[in-house]
Parts: structure tokens; sequence; C-alpha cells
């Protein structure tokens, strides 16, 4: 059911604290990382508005921001997803016929057992772009290409490929022996073929003896993971009655926003990493609502920092989104009258484990009446009673009533 158009003047916005959500942690006095971040003004928007869980990974689908961002747009996975990988493809612009498979394409770091790091120790945009052109050089066919995103995150396009192969996210097997968890299934041959290829093609390459002489972690191999077909989604701007923009460094974000038919612009000195410049992100998001009426704000800071294993930098990472990028937003929503802004955490990443779950997680929602929260926390959302089950139905209490 399509919405009623939008008020022109109102403003609709979302930031997305990637990842925020956790369990208590000893190292913060068995606090979370959001009870133990000094965060004025989320806690300020859960007091004084709606707030609760809910559940942005439907049963028996992986926990990741390409489930939960297609729910937090109003979009149910179950009938929309198709991989990972082809949300990337989308934000780059690589082009996509309904028979091609996209894989998305990590840099990463391995001694040809083992993974140690699973983005190469945030391998910066520029060293990375040399790297994947010279795999791509190299391994590219008739039906293998290779496309440079940021960072360590990649897309490699396999044309009439199968997306019916198993794979598995890098972040998740830290350490481990990589053998049991190669692709398994149509193609596989193929595709471990690739990645012990590119271990070959840049294990050597100069910018890999440099990183390891300053004692940073080679980008030494790729990792082919979070396959699927080409995405099209119904329209926002029809489905909401207004358009918009996102505001997002990593292209699966971004992605997401282009299939859904809103505008994604380039963040100068956004990363996608843990170092981003948070403070441009906000006035970035200030700027987009001089022009458009909706806004999703995406920080992907937090995630990483709990795939590092770091609960002081999560905290930091949440803070650094609080102050630089909430606070302003918020002020301007309140600015115009009747306005809504929702934060929230698209889904757990637990340091303890170092990666993605699947337990409902907090939101807010400022411009509602009041649930009577303590503050932004999964504990104070639980408390309220309020809890979402389907998540796709999230974008409702910003723009019904």
């Amino acid at each position: 059911m399509r919405a009623p158009p939008a008020t022109p003047g109102r403003k609709r916005v979302i930031i997305i604290m990637d990842g925020a959500a956790d369990e208590p942690q000893p190292e913060l006095g068995g606090l979370t990382p959001l009870q133990a971040a000094d965060i004025p003004h989320s806690d300020g928007i859960a007091a004084g508005g709606v707030c609760g869980l809910v559940k942005t990974i439907p049963d028996g689908m992986e926990p990741g921001s390409d489930i939960a961002t297609l729910s937090i747009l109003g979009y149910d996975p179950r009938r929309h997803h198709t991989g990972r990988a082809p949300l990337e493809a989308a934000s780059l612009g690589v082009p996509m016929n309904p028979d091609d498979v996209a894989f998305r394409c990590n840099l990463v770091s391995c001694d040809g057992s083992k993974l140690s790091d699973y983005s190469a120790g945030e391998i910066a945009t520029a060293e990375a772009h040399v790297l994947i052109e010279v795999i791509n050089e190299r391994l590219s066919t008739g039906r293998v290409q290779f496309y440079a995103g940021v960072s360590y995150r990649h897309v490699m396009v396999w044309r009439g490929g199968s997306p019916e192969v198993k794979t598995t996210p890098p972040h998740d097997i830290i350490g481990e022996e990589i053998d049991s968890h190669l692709p398994q299934g149509e193609g596989e041959s193929m595709l471990r073929q690739l990645m012990f290829d590119s271990l070959e093609v840049l294990d050597s390459h100069d910018i890999n003896k440099r990183r390891r002489d300053e004692g940073r972690p080679p980008a030494n191999m790729i990792w082919l993971w979070g396959q699927g077909r080409t995405c099209i989604l119904p329209s926002f701007a029809v489905e909401r009655g207004t358009p918009g923009v996102v505001i997002a460094a990593v292209d699966l974000v971004r992605g997401v926003g282009k299939c859904a038919g809103l505008s994604a612009p380039e963040v100068a000195g956004a990363t996608g990493n843990l170092e981003t410049d948070f403070a441009g992100k906000g006035q970035a998001a200030l700027e987009a609502l001089e022009r458009y009426d909706f806004a999703l704000v995406h920080v992907e800071a937090p995630d990483e920092a709990s795939h590092q294993g770091s609960a002081e930098r999560k905290v930091w990472a949440i803070e650094q989104v609080d102050r630089e990028i909430v606070g302003p937003v918020a002020e301007r929503v309140r600015a115009v009258a009747d306005s809504r802004l929702m934060i929230l955490a698209d889904h757990y990443t637990k340091i303890s484990t170092r990666t993605h779950a699947r337990e409902p997680v907090p939101f807010a929602v400022l411009g509602l009446p009041r649930d009577d929260a303590e503050g932004f926390n999964e504990h104070s959302a639980g408390e309220t009673g309020r809890f979402l089950e389907e998540g796709w139905r999230l974008p409702d209490l910003l723009f019904e009533g």
C-alpha cells in the first residue's frame, strides 16, 4: 500500500549506528557499549520520544547490514533480498544482466592457511584500487571481472554464473584455518582457484612489501562471498511519497538506496572504517536536508570496532556519532514543524565473537509521544515493552500519522 504524499518541508531522517547493539562487557563494568557511552543527544531522543526494540533480521536469514538496511527502508528482505554483493555492485554502477552473479571481494590478510585480517588493516582506498587493478589485469576473463570499491570492499562479477554456492564472511573466521570455509557448491573450483591465484599475484606486490616493512598487515588475497543476482526494489519515492538521499560511505548501504531510487552522493572524508570524518558526514546530512525531506545516514564505525574486538573503540565510535551527527541533525529536525528523526542500530555486532548476531535492536524516534525510556540502549529499549516483530514496517513510525 502506497503512503500518501509527504507534506513538503517536513523532515524524516534515519540515523543508523551500524552494529552498535551488543552484550554487556566486563571491561565496561558490565555495561553494553551503548550504556557506557556518553551520548546525551541519543539518550534525549529515547527519553523524549518513542523507544523500543525492532527485529530487523527475519528468522532464517543471516544477520547483516544488507538484510537490516532493506528492513529499515521498508522492504521485506524475505521478498526482496537477492544477496549482499548485488547491492554493492549497484552502488558502484557495475552493469549486470539478469543471469549474472556478483560476489563481494574483500582484500584480506592470509598466510595461505589462516585468515588473520578480514580488512587488510582497513587498507586505504588508493592502495586497494592499485591491487584490484592488478587482480583484474591478471585474473579477469570473458566471464569474470573485478571492480574496485572503498577500502577493502570490492566486487567480482561472474557473467552467467550461479549463486548456488555456500560462502563465508571473512569477518566470521578471523584466526581460523580457511580450508573449511572456502566456497562450496556450483562453481567452487573456479572460485577457489581465483582466491588462491590472487595470493600468488598479490603477496609479493610492492605495496605489500612496503606494508610489511611498516608493520602493517598485507592485502595479499581476495575473499569471495555474499553472492547474488541483481536486486530490483520498488521506488521509495512512490512507496513513501517523497524522494530522498542516502548519506553513507559503504557501497552496500549506498547500493540499497540506489536500488530504491534514492540519491547517494559521495561524502568527502567518509571511509566506511573506524577512522572516518564523523563531522563531515554530519555536515553532509545537514546539507542534504536542505534539498531533500528524507535522509538515511549510515555510520559503519561501531561495527568495525566490534569486528576488531575493541570495546574501547566501540564506545568512542558511538560517542562520535552522537556528538557529530545525531546532535546536529536532531537540532535541525526540531527546528522544522512535524518532523521526525529515528536512531537505531541495524543489528548486533558482538565484541565477544567479532561478528553479527540477530537479536532485536534498540530504536528511538524523535517527534512521537514518549515511551519514558531512560536512554538509548538495549536495556532501556526493552523496558518500554514496545517491540516491532516485522522490522520492515519500521518506516511507518516516520511516515504515518
